[in-house]
């Protein structure tokens, strides 16, 4: 059993002073309203951290020098373990624009992983490889087609860990490829698309009620000769259910932008992503990609004509939100938990600090340092002192 006191606690959206987590095996089984010592508890001094829940990943396409794409547990271990160290307790590994042989090659890793007992992995997130090809940004644009339904029909008729795809609505096709994911209870985004409003809005209608890297590759406001248009951006903020991921590295999102999405969307429909690639908690410098490059702390396009992912990690999230946009810490933590658990559909045992709920824990200290990690109970990282209280043999 772990108790965890001294520090601000995040629920219902506030901090709780003067209590104390409890731990036993890998679920909290109490929130205690003070911080007496339990009996036979491994007690960790918060030193006035502020603890709140793990951070769920939903746009990851790899770290620690190795990528999704390679489709190996291996491969998938690395990432996960180096995300795992920046706050990173849950998480949907994610691959780029990929072949056929790719894909299978991640659902069989995904699905392994997913059996295995206290596993970060909720499911695999596919981004692309139907998508507008004008929008190509960093994705590879040979991999790039409208949905095939020979394609999808026996992947998602064959496998469950597939929990999210996204794609551009506009392509021919889009229509019965929704709808057959939602069917199989895949969340569908939008995503590196020209959609505009009427397109958005028949998307959303059959199941896109997510944004995915919301600004990146998508069309804004913009005129076509003398006329004003509204772009896929404009679609999504009018469609007031629609929620966003946003990629809190600085770089990708004006910090300005990031806050007034924020100030629109709210805390419930605003979630924190890295979309980091390989080179991200690495030393290494090479992505999967061969024409990305690292650069001014950002992954691009060698001819610099794109982004191409982050080097991101998710301590690096909250530090951005609160530091550079005037993010509440409160809801720059929900936005790395909460809000992705309800739109991931894992609400009910991750996202938040409750009886019962896994034991995802995070610990900042206030200058948003990332200080202590637990996943499933199991402490991945900690930097912070322990003790064990013995009752008094008198």
């Amino acid at each position: 059993m772990k108790q965890l006191y001294n520090g601000l606690i995040l629920k219902d959206g506030k901090w709780e002073k003067d209590a104390s987590v409890i731990v036993d095996g890998n679920k909290i089984i109490a929130i205690a309203d003070n911080e007496l010592p339990i009996v036979g508890a491994e007690r960790i001094n918060a030193h006035g951290c502020y603890i709140v829940p793990g951070g769920i990943e939903q746009h990851c396409h790899g770290g620690g020098g190795r990528d999704f794409m390679e489709g190996t547990v291996e491969a998938f271990r690395v990432a996960i373990d180096a995300h795992m160290q920046h706050g990173t307790t849950s998480i949907f590994p994610t691959l780029s624009s990929s072949t056929m042989p790719m894909i299978y090659d991640a659902v069989e890793a995904t699905e392994e992983l997913m059996k295995e007992e206290n596993s970060p992995v909720l499911g695999l997130h596919l981004e692309g490889h139907y998508l507008n090809m004008d929008m190509a940004g960093g994705q590879i644009p040979e991999n790039i087609k409208n949905p095939d339904p020979e394609e999808y029909i026996p992947l998602l008729n064959g496998t469950s860990c597939i929990k999210r795809w996204s794609t551009a609505p506009e392509l021919p096709g889009t229509e019965e490829f929704g709808r057959f994911c939602a069917a199989h209870d895949v969340l569908n985004a939008v995503a590196h698309t020209k959609a505009n409003y009427s397109e958005v809005k028949a998307a959303y209608d059959i199941g896109f009620t997510h944004a995915n890297h919301f600004y990146n590759a998508m069309r804004g406001f913009h005129k076509n000769r003398e006329y004003k248009y509204e772009g896929t951006v404009e679609s999504v903020l009018e469609i007031q259910n629609m929620t966003v991921e946003m990629i809190a590295d600085g770089i990708h999102v004006p910090p300005v932008m990031l806050r007034m999405v924020y100030q629109i969307k709210g805390v419930e429909r605003t979630s924190l992503i890295t979309d980091s690639l390989a080179v991200a908690a690495s030393k290494s410098m090479r992505a999967f990609d061969p024409r990305v490059i690292i650069e001014d702390g950002v992954c691009k396009l060698s001819d610099r004509s794109a982004l191409a992912g982050s080097i991101a990690t998710m301590d690096r999230l909250v530090r951005t939100a609160v530091q550079q946009a005037q993010i509440p810490m409160a809801d720059a933590c929900r936005m790395i938990s909460e809000t992705p658990a309800k739109i991931m559909k894992v609400y009910n045992r991750k996202g938040s600090l409750e009886k019962g709920k896994d034991a995802d824990i995070i610990m900042f200290d206030q200058g948003q340092q990332l200080k202590f990690v637990m996943a499933m109970g199991r402490v991945v990282r900690n930097d912070l002192e322990t003790e064990t209280f013995e009752e008094d043999p008198k």
